[in-house]
């Protein structure tokens, strides 16, 4: 059995449910169901035996030593975080509290558990923490991607609060000798990403007829991996990788934001075309957030020369997969975009001259 933390939530339920469809393994997932985490999203595994939701938050110890000695997991993956830049300028609190208090309440919880198990159990006994390309900061134009040795240069309270957790982590391998393995990936896409982030909000609000909003002149470059690549590489690292290193989990697909947009709308004009007029016409360019790194970009030789990873996916084949998901659960979509989503978009969009 595995214990997985944030498994509600985009990255993690992906993960979940490509664990059980690959694997005779059970997962005890815990998830405090804040606004991105939505249990619609494990629908397809209600009733599985092999799947244990427990609603809970991470910064619970009582909770997560519980959990440790009744289910004995010989794993613990750790995808549980805020995740979104804007939010965390808005409110850098939570970001704090759960990235880095949770992540320390984590890790003292797998000690205790770890220092108490016997033999093979023991030597077994893995701590995967899952976090981000943010945490080295921006490159320029004609800067070498990001390796795994690059020094951490967070420039937002989100990519600050998963540098200080990645650091947390480093620090209970040297110290204690937990068997801890790291991952920083690049931004994700792909089925059941809560629409505030750019790839689901685009498409959501292409559909209705509403802006596209692009911040600043839409140039800022990132790589993107289809959330079911990453899903594999997590695998990967945990059976093979080895213990306290860093892998870098990118897609090998660098490209501009306005860029991304275009080619949703070019997919969208294919797949559910408009009577008014090309999807494109809806582009919005809308102040820039402060603080928002230019480029980021991952050399991920690392993890495909010691474990044999690469993304199997183009973006042309994951973005199609992504929009066609999108299309065909549009009762998923109304589903999260509820009154407090509706607040968040607006709060955060109104200042910046676009109401999506």
């Amino acid at each position: 059995m595995i214990l997985v933390t944030g498994g509600a939530g985009f990255i993690g339920a992906n993960f979940v449910l490509d664990w059980l469809a690959a694997a005779n393994e059970p997962v005890v997932n815990l998830d405090a169901l804040t606004y991105a985490g939505n249990m619609e999203n494990l629908a397809s595994v209600q009733g599985d035996g092999r799947h244990v939701f427990v609603h809970g938050d991470i910064c619970d110890r009582a909770l997560i030593d519980r959990l440790l000695v009744e289910q004995r997991p010989r794993a613990i993956v750790h995808f549980a975080a805020e995740s979104h830049v804007d939010r965390s300028i808005h409110g850098p609190a939570a970001f704090v509290r759960t990235n880095v208090e949770g992540t320390f309440t984590l890790l003292e919880a797998a000690r205790a558990y770890w220092g108490a198990l016997d033999g093979e159990a023991r030597a077994a006994f893995r701590f995967l923490h899952v976090s981000t390309d943010e945490v080295y900061g921006s490159l320029g134009p004609q800067d070498p991607p990001f390796a795994e040795t690059k020094a951490f240069e967070p420039n937002s309270p989100y990519s600050a609060s998963k540098a200080a957790s990645d650091h947390l982590v480093r620090a209970w391998h040297h110290t204690y000798g937990l068997p801890v393995l790291t991952t920083n990936c690049s931004n994700n896409y792909g089925p059941y990403q809560f629409p505030e982030k750019l790839i689901p909000l685009v498409i959501a609000n292409a559909l209705a007829g509403k802006p596209l909003p692009i911040y600043g002149d839409g140039m800022n470059v990132r790589d993107w991996l289809y959330v079911g690549d990453h899903c594999a590489a997590i695998r990967e690292v945990l059976a093979r990788g080895r213990l306290g290193e860093t892998y870098n989990v990118g897609g090998w697909n660098e490209m501009p934001n306005i860029d991304i947009v275009r080619t949703i709308c070019a997919l969208l004009d294919e797949l559910r075309p408009d009577p008014a007029g090309p999807h494109e016409r809806l582009i919005t360019y809308v102040q820039d957030r402060p603080g928002h790194d230019r480029r980021y970009a991952i050399d991920a030789r690392k993890i495909e020369r010691e474990l044999g990873w690469r993304p199997a996916e183009t973006f042309a084949s994951g973005i199609r997969k992504t929009v066609a998901w999108y299309l065909a659960n549009q009762d998923w979509v109304g589903h999260v975009q509820s009154g407090a989503y509706r607040e968040w978009i607006d709060a955060n969009y109104a200042a910046r001259g676009a109401r999506p």
